[in-house]
């Protein structure tokens, strides 16, 4: 059984939206916080937001306006919703979760450090 399993991707027009989901198992979904990273064509991995246990969210610059992430706790489910989506947001797209600090929840998020449990990424393409 995966830890985390992502859904949700496929193909859509500029300008449309898309809701991925993120299935937890039950001890990756109570980690400290979870995550949601991106890998365009040719480039590599990077951070799109984070949330942690308490609901408070972080979504990054690129996505700030356009992308909303949420959690249901009675369905271990993370999700990332991003609308007016363009060819840039073209991406595998992963969650990941693990631990943090009473004081810092997504510490590991802001400092760079690998997560404990990672999804196998759902593809999203977006045509002109």
């Amino acid at each position: 059984q995966e830890n985390l399993m992502e859904s949700g991707g496929g193909s859509v027009q500029t300008g449309g939206s898309l809701t991925l989901a993120c299935q937890a198992s039950v001890t990756a979904y109570n980690s400290d916080c979870m995550a949601w990273f991106r890998q365009r064509p040719g480039y590599g991995r990077e951070p799109i937001g984070n949330i942690d246990r308490s609901g408070h969210t972080d979504v990054e610059v690129a996505l700030r306006g356009r992308g909303t992430i949420s959690r249901d706790d009675a369905g271990n489910t993370l999700y990332l919703r991003i609308n007016d989506l363009t060819p840039d947001d073209t991406a595998t797209y992963y969650c990941a979760a693990g631990a943090g600090t009473v004081i810092s929840p997504c510490e590991a998020y802001y400092i760079g450090q690998d997560f404990q449990f990672w999804g196998k990424g759902t593809q999203v393409t977006v045509s002109s």
